[in-house]
C-alpha cells in the first residue's frame, strides 16, 4: 500500500468506524497548512457519504491549546461533525468546548503526523472502548490513585468529585468528543501530590530516549520542574495567566493495544496500552475549572497503578 492509499484508509476510518457520518451531517475539517495532506484525506473521504462538506485553513499557533481565529470557531459550532487534524492542540480550547456544546461530535488530532495518522487508525476501535471501559470500572469512585514506576515516579492522585473519562476513538453522538487516534481513560484530579518522572514522550523533545523529566507537585500544582525547556514554556504561558499555568491538569492511562512502541508523538504514545500520562496547565475540556493556553503531557513507562491501594489491572500490547 502506497503512502496515499494508507492516507486514504485511515481517513476512511475516521470517518467510518469513529465518526459515524451520515448522509445528513455537516462535516467540517479544520486543519493548517502543515497537516493539509491529512486534512484532505479527511474530506475526500467524506465526499463518499454527505454533500455538506468544508474544509477551513489557518496559521498553526504557537502553544497547545491556543484558541483558533474567532471564524474557525464559529465554522466548528456550526458543523455536525468536525475533525481537526492541526499542529496545536485544538482539544482544550474554549473553540472546541462550545462546538460540542452546541451539538457538534468532534474529534481533534493534535501534532498528527502521516505516519502517526495511519498507524493510529490501523486499529479495532471497538476493541479500544472495551479497554477504555475497563479501566474506568476499576477506577471509577476511587478516593485516592497512586501511580509509581521505575524511573522515580511516585504521585498520588485525589479525583474528588471529578468524573472519570473515557476516550474512545468512538464519536457517534450528539456532543460527544474524543482525540484520534484514540484509547485512554481519564480524569482532571481536584488535588494530587508527589513526583512525576516522565520518561517516555514530551514536548518539546519527542522520544526522550533514556533521558528523564522531573516534577515534583504539591496541592495539585508543579512545584518545580527539573528542565529547562520545559519549565521555560510553563513560565511563558505563566507570565499571561499566572500561576494557574501550573495547575496538575489530568491523569491518563492508556487503553490503545495497537500501539506497541512509543513514536515520539504525544498523540499517539499517550494512548499506548501499559503507560499513564500526566498533563499540568488546562483542563477547563476535561472536567476541571482552568482555562489557560497550555496543555502539557508527558509519558510514564511501566508504571504501577493503585486504586484505594488496590492494583489495577493495566491492558497490554
Amino acid at each position: 500500500m502506497d503512502d496515499d492509499d494508507a492516507l486514504a484508509a485511515a481517513a476512511r476510518t475516521a470517518i467510518a468506524q469513529c465518526m459515524n457520518l451520515g448522509s445528513d451531517d455537516t462535516f467540517l475539517v479544520v486543519t493548517d497548512d502543515e497537516r493539509e495532506r491529512i486534512g484532505e484525506a479527511l474530506l475526500d473521504a467524506a465526499r463518499g457519504v454527505t454533500e455538506d462538506l468544508a474544509i477551513v485553513r489557518y496559521p498553526p499557533g504557537d502553544q497547545h491549546g491556543e484558541e483558533p481565529p474567532r471564524s474557525v470557531a464559529a465554522a466548528m459550532r456550526n458543523a455536525d461533525v468536525v475533525l481537526a487534524p492541526t499542529t496545536k492542540s485544538l482539544s482544550h480550547t474554549r473553540a472546541r468546548s462550545q462546538a460540542t456544546a452546541s451539538g457538534a461530535r468532534a474529534a481533534t488530532l493534535p501534532g498528527i503526523t502521516e505516519e502517526v495518522f495511519t498507524t493510529g487508525l490501523d486499529a479495532d476501535y471497538e476493541a479500544i472502548a472495551d479497554n477504555c471501559r475497563e479501566i474506568y470500572e476499576q477506577v471509577a469512585g476511587a478516593e485516592e490513585i497512586r501511580v509509581t514506576a521505575p524511573a522515580g515516579t511516585d504521585i498520588t492522585f485525589a479525583p474528588g468529585e471529578r468524573a472519570w473519562l473515557q476516550d474512545t476513538g468512538i464519536v457517534h453522538g450528539p456532543s460527544e468528543f474524543s482525540n484520534l487516534p484514540a484509547g485512554e481513560t481519564f480524569v482532571s484530579p481536584e488535588d494530587a501530590n508527589g513526583t512525576y518522572v516522565v520518561d517516555g514522550t514530551m514536548m518539546p523533545y519527542g522520544l526522550l530516549d533514556g533521558r528523564t523529566l522531573t516534577f515534583e507537585v504539591a496541592d495539585g500544582r508543579v512545584t518545580h520542574i527539573d528542565d529547562d525547556e520545559v519549565r521555560a514554556q510553563v513560565e511563558t504561558a505563566a507570565e499571561d495567566v499566572g500561576d494557574d499555568a501550573y495547575n496538575l491538569a489530568e491523569l491518563g492511562i492508556g487503553a490503545n493495544v495497537a500501539v506497541t512502541d512509543l513514536m515520539g508523538s504525544v498523540l499517539l504514545d499517550e494512548k499506548a496500552a501499559g503507560t499513564v500520562h500526566v498533563a499540568l496547565g488546562d483542563d477547563a475540556g476535561i472536567g476541571g475549572a482552568i482555562e489557560v493556553p497550555i496543555h502539557l503531557d508527558g509519558i510514564i513507562t511501566e508504571p504501577t497503578v493503585y486504586a484505594d491501594g488496590e492494583e489495577i489491572d493495566l491492558p497490554g500490547p
